[in-house]
């Protein structure tokens, strides 16, 4: 070969290998990195809102602070603290700002707080609300042994019956402890469905009934007759009944019957213009005139 196109040879290999050289990458492949890029840089951001304030350790609470269940988790968790505190003897009022410090729930937003004051604790039945400010709410306000005692007493003289043993410890502060203190001035009577009725015991009652006069008593058939008809007769007789404290049954809805029978046909009626003309043959030949 002449030496002369080795020698320029050689200088384009030395000028090649100088300048550097810049690939071109498919479009396809730059559009996948694109797409890629786009993703994690969404993922970032929507890390950061939900990350705002994670120095409390709350992110994943903070996640689910908008669903329905974690709203209504801290209802009840507010309810049943406020509960335990009244049982306790602590009965004064509570601000929401209060009650949350004290169920440690200081993660929730302005939203739940909302919910909280407009919705749920100022219409929940067992919570009192009053200026801003929160309670617990028994069937029964109870304060100490003598007013269970008078409230008992009550019920038994207009025969209402005796009270459940849960809502006197709901409402009644170291319940325990006045029902030690009362003994024998209340007596229990446990229900089919393993609940617990107090009912005053009024030793007033307590006497002894003559032998001749139980006869007479337990010699009166009652068996056939029907208990509502037993409380009309007491009824006329100015005699109030106790009322039941035990479980109430449902009874099955009965359905509506249509009523019997069935419609009668409508005809349409022809020849208006021919009564008194025509004459009727469905019985026979009529007699004539």
């Amino acid at each position: 070969m002449d030496p002369s196109l080795l020698r320029e040879r050689e200088l384009f290999k030395k000028r090649a290998l100088s300048t550097p050289a810049v690939e071109k990458r498919h479009a396809a492949e730059s559009s996948s990195h694109k797409k890629k890029k786009a993703k994690v840089e969404k993922e970032g951001s929507s890390a950061s809102k939900h990350g705002g304030d994670t120095s409390n350790g709350s992110f994943n609470l903070k996640a689910l602070s908008g669903s329905s269940g974690y709203k209504f988790g801290c209802l009840a968790k507010i309810v049943n603290y406020m509960k335990t505190r009244h049982q306790r003897g602590d009965t004064h009022l509570l601000t929401l700002e209060e009650i949350l410090d004290e169920t440690k729930l200081l993660d929730i937003g302005m939203k739940q707080k909302q919910w909280l004051m407009t919705e749920a604790l100022a219409n929940n039945p067992k919570i009192d609300a009053r200026d801003g400010k929160y309670a617990f709410k028994p069937k029964y306000h109870l304060k100490d042994k003598k007013a269970l005692l008078r409230l008992l007493d009550k019920h038994d003289q207009l025969g209402l019956g005796g009270i459940l043993l849960d809502d006197v410890e709901e409402g009644l502060p170291n319940s325990a402890k006045a029902i030690k203190a009362l003994g024998d001035q209340i007596t229990f009577v446990t229900r089919p469905d393993k609940k617990k009725v107090l009912f005053y015991n009024d030793k007033h009652c307590q006497f002894l009934v003559d032998e001749e006069f139980q006869k007479l008593w337990r010699s009166v058939p009652v068996d056939s007759i029907d208990e509502e008809k037993i409380e009309e007769y007491l009824k006329k007789q100015g005699i109030s009944s106790m009322q039941e404290t035990g479980p109430k049954k449902v009874l099955p809805v009965q359905k509506r019957k249509k009523p019997g029978g069935q419609k009668k046909r409508r005809f349409k009626t022809h020849n208006d213009h021919l009564a008194g003309v025509l004459e009727d043959y469905s019985e026979g030949v009529p007699a004539k005139k």
